[in-house]
């Protein structure tokens, strides 16, 4: 069941109509993901999948952000701990689970989603922007390879080499430009009308047949799933190798420091 106390990063809102509301709570961070954030991300959408009382699930972020991407400061640091297998089967989890529900999810992307919070967010079966909206893999800014889902949904919105650019520069792309390539579905005029439109979305969406809006998302998703158990372990396997690498702890660095990294390849 999807419900607030079973979570520490993110709050929970139930509508009466069948619509719940997750929204990534860290927003001093930009809601950055943590180690706790990682490990909830793989279950909330396994709680809606399994919780008979909603049929469409909204994801958003608190305050001026989406999900800034992984945690790189000292005390939340979420690459490069203690139990690296832990983070791999998450992220690959955090996919998986997500394309396994078969009930709608509706993303709410206000502000900048980086990195695994542009995964998460281009998952989802519906997205919506504003003009505050900045979307981006930013992996390889940080010195490491776009492993935790953008080799699998990318190339599916927008093109193989168009997303193969994106996820080598780490551009990020507004959100006009990201409802004109396919990255994203809708765009509101101003901010302050972005949830609002996710409701009516997600609330359109419960009212239909709830089996007959499963099955229009159930064949798409499939294939996605095995596009990803074809290409994550490779983009995983990828990451890791460079999560090892100077470039990524000078990434780090000049990260913590405020200034451009220097890498050297290596």
């Amino acid at each position: 069941m999807l419900t607030a106390e079973n979570y520490r990063s993110m709050t929970v809102e139930r509508r009466e109509n069948g619509v719940a509301i997750v929204t990534l709570n860290r927003p001093d961070k930009l809601n950055a993901v943590d180690s706790i954030m990682h490990t909830e991300l793989t279950r909330f959408s396994v709680d809606f999948a399994n919780d008979d009382d909603l049929r469409v699930l909204i994801i958003t972020g608190a305050g001026r952000a989406f999900c800034a991407g992984g945690d790189f400061s000292p005390e939340d640091q979420v690459s490069g701990g203690s139990d690296g297998k832990k983070l791999w089967r998450e992220s690959r989890q955090i996919v998986d689970n997500m394309l396994a529900c078969e009930k709608p999810i509706v993303a709410a992307i206000n502000g900048y989603a980086l990195g695994l919070g542009a995964t998460v967010a281009l998952l989802a079966d519906v997205s919506v922007v504003s003009p505050s909206t900045k979307i981006a893999d930013t992996h390889v800014n940080m010195g490491i390879g776009a492993g935790d889902g953008g080799q699998v949904i990318w190339p599916f919105l927008v093109g193989v080499n168009r997303a193969k650019y994106y996820l080598m520069s780490g551009d990020k792309i507004g959100g006009k430009e990201a409802v004109e390539m396919g990255l994203a579905t809708f765009m509101v005029a101003e901010d302050e009308l972005l949830l609002p439109r996710a409701i009516e979305i997600a609330e359109k969406l419960a009212a239909g047949a709830p089996l007959a809006v499963a099955a229009s998302k159930l064949a798409v998703n499939a294939y996605l799933r095995s596009v990803s158990a074809a290409v994550f372990p490779l983009a995983a396997h990828a990451q890791e190798n460079t999560m090892a690498s100077a470039d990524h702890q000078e990434a780090i660095l000049a990260f913590r420091e405020k200034r451009a990294p220097h890498f050297k390849g290596r």
